[in-house]
């Protein structure tokens, strides 16, 4: 997103301030839909024990909250800077599930490593080793 797209929505009439609302809010939803489908793939290669690549996705998964994050802090900085929006529906569906991605990334992040430190524990047992990693 450039600062130009990101501040359209500070210059805009009240006429096309809900178009613009509603355009930044499908913005963040699309990002964060985007950042859960990376957390998704990052799950499956867990699950397959290849944890370079899961980390990969949720590097790319952060990246995509990110973007919904600056989105969403445009409006809110707006807001609080005097500039009053109508109540959106689909701006506050955006922030939701910019929310609940963000846990799903968190907890993805928490598997990841508790995962590979278990996956560890079982190729050291496997080759005679103790169990402290």
């Amino acid at each position: 997103m450039t600062a130009e797209y990101r501040h359209e929505i500070l210059k805009e009439t009240d006429n096309d301030q809900r178009e613009q609302t509603a355009a930044v809010a499908m913005q963040i939803v699309i990002h964060a839909g985007d950042a859960r489908n990376l957390i998704m793939e990052a799950l499956d290669c867990i699950g397959e024990n290849q944890f370079d690549a899961a980390q990969e996705r949720l590097k790319g998964a952060q990246e995509e909250i990110r973007r919904a994050h600056i989105a969403q802090t445009e409006v809110i900085q707006a807001e609080a800077g005097g500039k009053e929006f109508a109540y959106s529906m689909l701006f506050t569906h955006a922030q939701d599930t910019v929310m609940t991605i963000n846990t799903e990334l968190n907890l993805a992040k928490k598997l990841c490593g508790m995962f590979e430190k278990v996956d560890k524990r079982i190729a050291k047992l496997e080759h005679g080793g103790g169990l402290a990693v």
